[in-house]
């Protein structure tokens, strides 16, 4: 027990860059707490990484600061989260003055870069929400910034957590199906949860550089997981043809909208106490509109993605996003030598819900330890044999249960080794964005995109 927070912290940090370390490396001081501090108040980092964080380990942690270059929410955040840090619009300000173990970035997606790359430089080790970063020159940077500045990154990737997903991958290492030949994968956003990102700077590429970046990163994190290797070429279709200029009308926004009465999107940000209180409450500061028309002509990202991505060990990947799907859930497919792998979530003709579409999103984001058990099928088909149907136990809340159990395995145990190598580190987040940057460029110059072309990274045949 005599390495400190800070040893602590750094030895996470290793081991999920792949970094071979012995178990007795993660004994840490507990009479020290880990000091932390947190840029960017939007919603998931004032529930997620900042009231979470408090609620379930104050024990251990003690928030020392909070940034944000909207004062008014970063107010109201300070309260929201019950931290007694003080607060800074100037994030360099914030870390001379604190001095933190960790960085925690939940900034808009364009600018994940530029806190990453300063928290390591000022000596910090640094936890990011994926996706790590928008395109290939500033992941590059935060590359280069992470091998010069001795300190590491963490990508907060919850999916690979969750139960289900776990499940899949210990059917796939056991090689239930013999070695895996191709994937198909397809993720349906319904008409709520599809229809938010459209609404906010996620419509913006600039911003959020596509949900090929923002949305499928996770999608492409647990498929790299999966397979176990890592992507070597793509080639993608995408285009807007819903949402944007595509709309039969458009207004300001939604609350004051005067085709509300006609419009099936029609969603009034005031009667949401919590969403006024965090964004509408602190527009006048910043501008920031969170109920932006779905159909505005400056909307510039995909609504429709298709891609084909082959992997270095030869698996091919046949993925889909939709985002104005009837349901919200997705399905995927595994071939291998040995047989078929199917599973799926919330596929309403395969299983009757209890939670509404409207419903969804709300409770995947919601953080609780309490709730009802469930259970949901994978199928295990064997060349020449009659499939079997596994049970497998499920959680709605926090992404799945996944958001728990990755918050668990970074402050409190690091010691017990996780055989299914669910921390995810820097080229993890890499690798799962470099396959949606290079599907955009492969849709803008109608071409295959190499992912070794990108940046510095040479594809593995197996993830370390």
């Amino acid at each position: 027990m005599k390495n400190s927070r800070r040893k602590f912290l750094t030895s996470v940090s290793m081991l999920a860059a792949t970094t071979a370390l012995p178990l007795e490396a993660f004994a840490f001081n507990a009479t020290k707490k880990l000091s932390v501090v947190l840029v960017g108040t939007g919603i998931r980092g004032i529930t997620f990484w900042g009231k979470r964080l408090i609620d379930q380990y104050s024990d251990i942690i003690e928030f020392v600061g909070l940034s944000d270059i909207n004062p008014s929410r970063l107010a109201y955040a300070k309260t929201y989260i019950g931290a007694s840090c003080p607060t800074f619009s100037d994030f360099e300000e914030m870390v001379k003055t604190t001095r933190p173990d960790l960085v925690i970035v939940t900034t808009k997606d364009s600018t994940h870069h530029q806190f990453i790359i300063k928290g390591l430089e000022m000596g910090c080790d640094v936890l990011t929400e994926k996706p790590l970063t928008t395109d290939e020159t500033k992941c590059q940077s935060i590359l280069e910034a992470e091998r010069k500045s001795k300190k590491n990154l963490i990508v907060g990737f919850n999916y690979r957590w969750s139960p289900y997903a776990t499940k899949i991958k210990e059917l796939l290492m056991n090689k239930t199906i013999g070695d895996l030949v191709s994937v198909d994968f397809n993720w349906y956003l319904n008409t709520y949860h599809g229809a938010s990102y459209f609404r906010r700077w996620h419509g913006d590429m600039n911003s959020s550089g596509s949900l090929w970046v923002h949305k499928a990163t996770h999608h492409f994190d647990l498929l790299n997981w999966w397979i176990n290797s890592e992507p070597e070429e793509v080639f993608a279709y995408g285009d807007l043809e819903f949402y944007g200029k595509n709309g039969p009308f458009r207004g300001d926004n939604c609350r004051s909208c005067q085709h509300s009465s006609k419009c099936d999107f029609h969603w009034d940000i005031n009667q949401d106490k919590f969403m006024k209180a965090l964004y509408v409450d602190h527009e006048h500061e910043d501008g920031y509109i969170r109920d932006n028309c779905l159909f505005r002509e400056d909307i510039d990202i995909y609504d429709k993605m298709s891609a084909q991505v082959k992997y270095a060990d030869n698996t091919t990947l046949n993925y889909s996003l939709t985002t104005y799907s009837p349901f919200e859930g997705w399905r995927v497919a595994f071939n291998g030598t040995k047989g078929r792998i199917e599973a799926s979530q919330d596929i309403p003709y395969f299983k009757e819900s209890s939670i509404s579409e409207a419903e969804k999103h709300q409770k995947e984001m919601t953080q609780t330890d309490q709730e009802d058990l469930s259970f949901e099928s994978i199928i295990v088909h064997p060349l020449w044999q009659p499939h079997k149907t596994l049970a497998v136990p499920m959680e709605k809340s926090g992404h799945g249960g996944g958001d728990k159990r990755l918050q668990d395995k970074i402050f409190r145990t690091s010691e017990i080794d996780d055989p299914y190598g669910r921390t995810a580190g820097i080229r993890d987040g890499a690798m799962s964005i470099l396959i949606g940057i290079a599907a955009r460029r492969s849709i803008e110059n109608k071409k295959t995109i190499q992912i070794s072309e990108l940046t510095d990274l040479k594809p593995r045949k197996q993830r370390s």
